[in-house]
Parts: C-alpha cells; structure tokens; sequence
C-alpha cells in the first residue's frame, strides 16, 4: 500500500519549534552533531591504509557512546558521540583511543559557559541560586549547576587561587609594574574591602598578572606586606614602578624595592586635570 505524506511549507512549519530559544538550541546541536560526524570520518580516513594480518581495517565506527546533555551558551541539549575502534598499538603496546577534540570525554559544559561562572560566583550568586538562575537561559536540564557541583567548582577555584598565591617567581623579572588598589562597597566591619592587583611586563613585552590580595585600603602596611610576599617567592626588583596617587604604595615601594623608579599612571593624571577643569568652567 502507497502511502502519500505531505511535506509541504505548512508541514515543514509545524514541525519547526516557534520559541526562538528552543530553535536556537536545535539549530547549534544538529551543528554540533554534523561536527563529531566530521571529526570521527576525518580521523577514519586519516588511518584507512592499515589493516591487521588478515587484511582487517584497524580503525573502524563503533557506533555511538551514550547520550549525555552537554550545556552550551544556547542552551542544554542531547547528543550522542560517534565512537570509534582503534586497534592500533603504540611503541609500549598499548591500544591507541580516539578521543574527540571537540567534545572531549566527560564534558558537560562548554569552555564559554565554564568561564562565566566564577563571574557569577563573584557577583554574588550564591550556590543553591546557579539552577534557577540559568534556567531560562541554558534550560530546565542545564547540566552541571547543582549546588554540589557549584561548591566543588568553587573548592577547584580557591585552591588554583592558593596555587597562584604560592607560585615561584624565580624564573621571571619584570620590568615594568602597574598597582592599583580596586575598592568594592562591601563592608567587613568598619573597613572597606580593598583588593591589591599588581601587572608586570616581562623584558619581551609579555604582560601578567602578579598579584590579586585583599588590602585594607591602599595603606604602606598593606603593600610593604604584598612586596615583602613576592620577594620571598623569588621576585626581583622592576626597574619601574606606574600607579596612581595612593600615598601608600609609593611609601612601601621606597622601604621594600628602593632601587625601583616611579612614574604616575598618565590616565589618573589626566583625569584628575579634566575633572578640574570641569569644576572651574563657567556653565
């Protein structure tokens, strides 16, 4: 029996999802989808010329893995990576594994997604909020923003941060420093929290971050004890030191790397002219 089904614009309409998100969604997972397609046929073709004694190809589909919901900046949906048999064996015997460079193995959010969530962390979110937060935006089964899985993730930050705080810095001189102590309105008691961040230029241009510690303002005891940290770790004096006008900094400077030369950062400068022009002008 001949069946007829219709396939017309109307059809094809009503099957198309109408919420522009939810299309979105659809759109970047058959992309993603073609994606994995691609890679696995690539790294097949790439090794089609080696067959075993009996003339077998070594590397061959395996169908798929198992369908895991993996969160995008569109959003969270399902997908089922192409899997691959590889029997080829390395110099100490063992078997090689394709594993996909696109959608690694465990992976349930995207770098980008990733990314944005110590920013959320920081602003304020707390951990039970992340869920509901997000949901409207990555969708009802965005994978990976449990309040266990945020807590761990905040654990994972703090102790790069603790790694970051220890690091030697033995290997490395930095010519040039810029200071600046970033207020923030919280309050800890009758202080204002003060964040001390610390940017050198290597002799090739290169430019990293030193330090990110909390300061009770910019005071010279606040610096001196930042300094004194770094030079313990191994870090050299810098041939120049840029900042604003903070009093605090340019009195721990002189006590700690007396040999470094100062210069006022040009953009506080500038502004504090500009601002007192403002002031004098005639409206």
């Amino acid at each position: 029996m001949l069946t007829v089904i219709k396939d017309g614009p109307e059809e094809q309409a009503a099957r198309v999802p109408l919420d522009l998100d939810e299309l979105a969604r659809e759109g970047a997972r058959r992309m993603l989808a073609a994606a994995l397609e691609a890679e696995a046929a690539a790294y097949i073709e790439r090794f089609r010329g080696e067959h075993d004694a009996e003339g077998r190809a070594l590397v061959v589909r395996n169908g798929r893995a198992r369908t895991r919901r993996v969160t995008v900046g569109s959003g969270t949906m399902e997908i089922s990576a192409p899997r691959i048999n590889d029997r080829r064996l390395d110099a100490e015997g063992e078997r090689k594994r394709f594993t996909s460079a696109i959608l690694p193995p465990y992976m349930r959010r995207s770098p980008k997604v990733a990314e944005v969530l110590p920013i959320l962390y920081l602003r304020g979110l707390s951990t039970g909020d992340f869920r509901e937060s997000l949901e409207s935006l990555l969708g009802e089964d965005a994978a990976g923003l449990s309040p266990a899985n945020i807590s761990r993730l905040i654990s994972v930050w703090e102790e790069e941060y603790r790694r970051f705080q220890t690091r030697d810095l033995s290997d490395r001189d930095f010519v040039y420093i810029w200071v600046d102590g970033v207020h923030f309105n919280i309050r800890l008691e009758e202080d204002r929290l003060c964040t001390l961040v610390m940017i050198g230029a290597r002799p090739d241009g290169t430019k990293e971050l030193i330090a990110v510690e909390d300061g009770f303002g910019e005071s010279k005891d606040s610096w001196a004890s930042l300094m004194r940290d770094l030079e313990r770790r191994g870090m050299r004096a810098p041939e120049l030191a840029i900042g604003d006008g903070a009093l605090g900094f340019w009195a721990a400077v002189r006590d700690v790397w007396p040999e470094t030369r100062e210069q006022r950062d040009w953009m506080h400068r500038i502004g504090s002219v500009l601002g007192r022009a403002a002031e004098t002008t005639p409206a």
